[in-house]
């Protein structure tokens, strides 16, 4: 059973999940294009954090920002041996439900041009390309995206 809810980012099993996302990040990009918000961000009141539990065992991470006009998601991950059973889908659900709830209008993101399956998934969940926005600057590393939620 799948059970997603909001958590503290500082928690041990949460960081451990962000240290295999920043390295895998990490393996993929240079630090220049690696857009990596800290557990001191992440815990900030303009964030929500959310971990997704398999049978009790944390198997994703997910947060959204809002800024402005605007709710940024960031940090999306599951881990490798739980990948292909709707669990990114199913966090960025619970992120965009959460934004909607703050009347937010837009969910933007940023992710990697080799990341493909995300890429892929952020498509069929109705997301399309945009230029940088935020303090995000052009880079042929990265994807902008965006999807109207209201």
């Amino acid at each position: 059973m799948l059970t997603i809810k909001p958590v503290n980012p500082a928690q041990i099993e949460v960081m451990d999940l962000i240290e295999q996302l920043d390295g895998y990040q990490s393996s993929l990009y240079p630090p220049e294009s690696n857009h990596l918000d800290s557990i001191e961000e992440l815990s900030k009141s303009n964030a929500f954090f959310l971990a997704a539990y398999l049978d009790a065992e944390i198997c994703a991470i997910g947060s959204a920002k809002i800024i402005e006009d605007y709710g940024e998601i960031k940090r999306v991950y599951v881990s490798s041996n739980q990948r292909g059973k709707g669990i990114a889908k199913a966090m960025m659900k619970e992120l965009e439900s959460h934004l909607i709830k703050q009347a937010v209008t837009y969910a933007r993101l940023e992710t990697g041009i080799h990341q493909k399956e995300a890429i892929n998934l952020y498509e069929k969940l109705e997301y399309y390309r945009i230029d940088p926005f935020g303090e995000y600057k052009t880079d042929p590393l990265s994807v902008f995206m965006e999807k109207k939620l209201l």
